[in-house]
């Protein structure tokens, strides 16, 4: 046992996880003080007196009230985005491209996952299965979505992105945008010879839409769902092992090498082509099982499920520095909590002017005014353009 964890380089283990922690309390904490000052200043106002008049609490308790719950909320969206962020990272740390059909490999998981969860409902083993068996069959719906991305990811870049290396990056960047939309035809031609439906629900099962209790505050239980604690965990052991793939195997460092000179790599004896498959076969994987944690979250999938989702984590990516994988994690975790937090604000300061549906504004205006001021993100460096 001494000899197998003297193997193990702890400190690629436990330094994410701290970064992770650092990262949750650093933007909690930064939206909760600016959501606190906004409820001193917007004191006697308008919306303050209607949340007096028909709830019968200021808008100063209202807002420190809920700020565990919306916290909580943010935390979860906040891993989803950095688990699909970390795809778009890996492509781009090795090839300088944006990987845009890379939300589509996301739908290939989330949709392959789901339908293998209904086939075993179907079947009646899902009902039988127990809260024991559940996690077992939610494992096993993670592993076909991360193959079934991952295979996709891999053949994508064999199909349309190593006949066009060495051209320029526009033409890439043409080819990704193309085959995303292929890939979303494709999701519904599937579906519609298959089961005939575009639209598809998760099955409900095991404890998953349970409700933990944490702390009792007054009359109110500040509580969390289990599958939000199952996408959290699920989440940080993928974050937590791709950074011990990147920073402390023979792998990592090949992957590393290619990025930095692919010609002086081959020259090293690495399998450049190999190697470049292989990134996009552990990102696409990534992103498969951030379409089943998805899924699980937020029930109902279609075709077009991967847009939104992939143009946020692709928004994580750039906000917390693109190719950097901390801060894919970063700009994940910030973006999420930017989000929850509109969305539970957004609509009680503005009396109904502007509602929930207006957090992706908010998120999106923020990542400008990053981009204008810090445009290598928040954790990116000065990255020379390759030849």
């Amino acid at each position: 046992m001494r000899k197998v964890l003297g193997s193990v380089d702890l400190r690629q283990i436990y330094t994410p996880i701290g970064q992770m922690a650092v990262f949750v309390a650093g933007a909690g904490a930064l939206c909760s003080v600016i959501m606190i000052v906004l409820a001193l200043l917007f004191k006697g106002s308008g919306a303050d007196q209607v949340l007096q008049a028909t709830q019968g609490v200021g808008i100063f308790s209202y807002t420190v009230g809920n700020l565990p719950q919306v916290l909580i909320d943010g935390m979860t969206i906040g891993f989803v985005y950095a688990a699909i962020a970390l795809g778009y990272t890996m492509v781009y740390g090795v090839l300088q491209f944006i990987n845009f059909a890379h939300s589509e490999i996301f739908a290939v998981g989330a949709f392959c996952g789901v339908e293998a969860l209904l086939a075993l409902n179907g079947a009646g083993m899902l009902e039988k299965a127990g809260h024991i068996g559940s996690y077992g069959y939610l494992g096993l719906a993670l592993l076909i979505g991360m193959a079934a991305a991952g295979g996709m990811a891999v053949l994508v870049e064999r199909v349309a992105y190593r006949p066009l290396r060495g051209s320029p990056t526009l033409v890439a960047l043409i080819s990704a945008i193309g085959v995303s939309f292929a890939l979303q035809d494709i999701i519904r031609l599937v579906e519609s010879l298959t089961t005939g439906q575009f639209y598809r629900v998760i099955p409900t099962f095991g404890n998953f839409d349970d409700r933990i209790p944490l702390i009792r505050m007054g009359t109110k239980v500040l509580d969390i769902q289990v599958k939000s604690v199952v996408v959290i965990i699920a989440a940080v052991v993928m974050l937590v092992g791709l950074n011990y793939l990147v920073r402390a195997t023979k792998v990592g460092k090949a992957i590393r090498a290619v990025s930095q000179d692919k010609n002086t790599a081959s020259l090293m004896g690495i399998g450049v082509n190999a190697i470049i498959s292989l990134t996009f076969l552990v990102g696409g994987s990534l992103g498969g099982a951030a379409g089943v944690m998805y899924a699980l979250k937020f029930t109902r999938i279609d075709p077009f499920v991967g847009f939104m989702p992939g143009i946020k984590a692709f928004a994580a990516a750039v906000l917390g520095g693109i190719g950097n994988l901390t801060g894919a994690l970063l700009g994940g975790m910030v973006l999420g909590m930017i989000e929850s937090f509109a969305g539970a604000y957004l609509g009680t300061y503005t009396q109904g002017a502007f509602g929930a549906e207006y957090k992706d504004m908010v998120a999106f205006l923020i990542l400008i005014l990053v981009i204008i001021f810090r445009p290598n993100g928040l954790l990116g460096e000065q990255v020379s353009q390759k030849a």
